[in-house]
């Protein structure tokens, strides 16, 4: 007998939350994207012809429609208290000492987890399914972001029994799904993730996110869910809030039955006998969580009874029965030499410090990102003084505070231009922004990051097109749009100083192989507001050629999955600009491919379902675009080494990412071994 299609609906959206499950949970996936993609395609049409089957925890509703206005708030059932800092091993003991002393020697025991750097969150389900989702607020009140939340693939929107076939880990003891349950925990960025989003929001021009935890807590409060998606957040969860019909014991017993049911759960949390115990775990993480993916700023300390901690009681703000150890973040201190302004090809002008270079988290710091003008007026920074650095995220290298007591008086206040630093344009600051923007659209330095933007490996890929012939070619006057690369001749660029024969055919052949790129590359090299390479790729996949997509409206462009109204409205804004249309005809007849690649793609045979980590600083690449270009090769990308590793492309300063695969035996590539490989030799 032929299956319904209720039957098979629901059959669909349970093998798809489990494979959502297994890859963004467990890390263990056992089908292939084309394969998932398949499935939820089927179930997607199901529901389309019959919506009366639609579910809320549908896989097809992750992304729901925008959210309107200001989000609604709804109050906490349990309030969502603070906790108690600590920041010394004397701090710890004195906490336990507290502990011993209000349970009037009674025997206890502790569970220690590492402390997630990102932003809290409150999930409520009923009967098994996700029914809303709320920040934590002040602490009493929360504000509604349940469309944000079902965006983030950790999250359940429904929680499998136990040991059932939805939920491939079965539990340790037979412990059903409470009908009401609510969950804490806490949203982040990986640091691979993070460090994405800033490389796409430097090509874009837009301002970069200081740290994983802001990005994250400002991801949730945008209000077109299909954005928030586009962030790939993950969640941890590690407390109860509010239950009906669900009575632990202990803490430890919590957390196995929140892993059981599906929930993401940081694996690394201990049961400690004492303080001794959970000092020795705190020592012992120190550096090794430094090797993980995801920033953890310390570790929380909670006694493991439940009813002990209800004997413990809490304060207006604080539990007694727990306490939260925060590791010191290394630091740095050098002086401000000057402060440069660079200007990126939307116009905004970037003020980077340089600084007397200072070791710092295992690399060698010259530059920092001072962010705004806005931020440099709050931490009252001036070029001369010594300031303290540190790595947001461990990542980017920024000003903590300023050494004010090191101060000569000979000092200098900082502020950003009122012209452009390159064409001597007004420069100005629209309202609402923290940017800074040149107003003329053809500055040079616009121009100059546009066409390395342009020519990047993730866009058009113009091997030999780097800075020093892009400032040639302008300098000569050679050049004043992207179209005009085409037009180049090889005598041109042989005249030009610094640039021999064989480098300039190497350049006009790189060139000339540009234009068979396809849509998806150009795409990403034009620098439309808020497209990079993933949305580039959607887009051309949708669409299949430039002429269909310039025809579109944003309404039409924002059905292609993931685009949001913000960003469809600048694209087709963009194929509006009467310039911008006539750089597009510039390069059709120049010969440059205007179609969609994308099912011709041939895979590389020594990239093809192999894994790759990439770590350290690379000479030719940025992070994103030697990621995009494993990609397209056929090739996975991993933000952490595990025995599942095929190989580590390791630049300069590599740090722990290396020491693990040299531990577990993966090979490590440099630079000119991924060259090799990608021409075809045996890594």
């Amino acid at each position: 007998m032929s299956e319904t299609p209720a039957n098979r609906a629901e059959r669909l959206r349970t093998e798809l939350n489990r494979h959502n499950y297994l890859y963004y949970v467990k890390a263990t996936p056992e089908i292939s994207d084309r394969e998932f993609d398949a499935r939820l395609k089927e179930l997607a049409d199901l529901e389309k012809a019959h919506p009366e089957l639609v579910t809320p925890d549908s896989p097809t509703q992750r992304v729901g429609s925008e959210l309107l206005g200001e989000f609604a708030t709804h109050p906490h059932r349990l309030p969502m208290l603070s906790m108690d800092n600590t920041y010394s091993e004397a701090d710890l003991r004195e906490f336990d000492a507290r502990v011993k002393k209000l349970l009037e020697g009674r025997s206890y025991r502790y569970v220690v987890e590492l402390k997630i750097d990102g932003t809290a969150i409150s999930l409520w389900y009923e009967d098994g399914r996700f029914v809303r989702g709320l920040t934590r607020g002040d602490g009493k009140v929360g504000e509604d972001i349940t469309a944000n939340l079902r965006t983030v693939r950790q999250i359940p929107l429904a929680i499998p029994v136990a040991g059932s076939a939805r939920n491939p880990q079965p539990a340790t003891r037979n412990q059903s799904v409470p009908p009401v349950l609510e969950v804490r925990g806490e949203c982040y960025f990986s640091r691979r993730q993070f460090g994405r989003i800033n490389e796409e929001r430097e090509a874009a021009g837009l301002a970069l996110f200081a740290n994983p935890r802001n990005a994250a807590a400002g991801s949730l409060k945008q209000l077109d869910p299909k954005e928030v998606a586009k962030r790939n957040l993950g969640a941890f969860i590690y407390a109860l809030g509010h239950t009906e019909g669900y009575a632990p014991a202990e803490h430890q017993q919590v957390m196995r039955d929140l892993a059981a049911w599906g929930f993401h759960v940081e694996p690394h949390w201990e049961v400690c006998a004492d303080i001794d115990a959970v000092w020795a775990y705190a020592e012992k993480w120190a550096e090794k969580r430094k090797g993980l993916d995801y920033d953890t700023d310390g570790l929380v300390v909670k006694v493991d009874s439940l009813a002990q901690r209800e004997a413990l009681g809490t304060t207006a703000k604080i539990p007694r029965w727990a306490i939260a150890y925060k590791y010191q973040p290394e630091q740095a201190e050098t002086k401000l030499l000057a402060v440069e302004v660079q200007v990126g090809m939307t116009g905004v002008l970037s003020p980077v410090g340089k600084v007397e270079p200072v070791h710092l988290s295992g690399t060698t710091v010259r530059s920092v990102t001072l962010h705004n003008q806005d931020e440099i007026d709050r931490k009252d920074i001036r070029i001369g003084d010594v300031v303290v650095l540190e790595k947001a995220g461990e990542i980017i290298p920024q000003v903590v505070r300023v050494v004010t007591g090191k101060r000569s008086g000979r000092e200098q206040k900082f502020r950003l231009p009122e012209e452009c630093p390159v064409c001597k344009s007004p420069a100005r600051r629209a309202e609402g922004e923290v940017a800074v923007r040149c107003t003329n659209s053809g500055c040079p330095a616009r121009l100059r990051a546009r066409l390395l933007h342009f020519s990047g490996r993730a866009q058009m890929d113009i091997e030999g097109l780097g800075p020093a012939l892009v400032d040639g070619l302008l300098e000569a006057k050679l050049i004043g749009d992207v179209a005009d690369l085409y037009a180049i001749k090889l005598e041109q660029i042989a005249g030009l100083e610094r640039q021999g024969q064989k480098s300039a055919e190497n350049a006009v052949a790189a060139i000339a192989k540009s234009k068979g790129a396809g849509l998806a590359r150009l795409l990403a090299g034009l620098g439309i507001p808020g497209v990079g390479t993933a949305a580039a790729e959607a887009l051309a996949g949708h669409f299949g050629d430039l002429d269909r997509l310039m025809a579109a409206s944003a309404e039409q462009i924002e059905e292609v999955e993931d685009m949001g109204p913000v960003t469809s409205a600048a694209a087709a804004e963009y194929f509006r600009n009467a310039a911008n249309r006539e750089v597009l005809e510039k390069l059709r007849r120049a010969g440059v491919d205007f179609r969609h690649h994308g099912a011709a793609r041939q895979e590389h045979p020594g990239f093809a379902g192999k894994t790759f980590v990439v770590t350290g600083t690379l000479q030719k690449y940025k992070r994103n675009e030697i990621e995009a270009l494993i990609k397209s090769l056929g090739g996975k990308v991993s933000g952490s080494v595990s025995k599942k590793t095929d190989f580590v492309v390791a630049g300069e300063e590599a740090g722990s990412k290396l020491e693990k695969a040299r531990s577990l035996g993966v090979k490590v590539l440099s630079e000119g071994d991924f060259e090799a490989l990608r021409g075809g030799e045996t890594a």
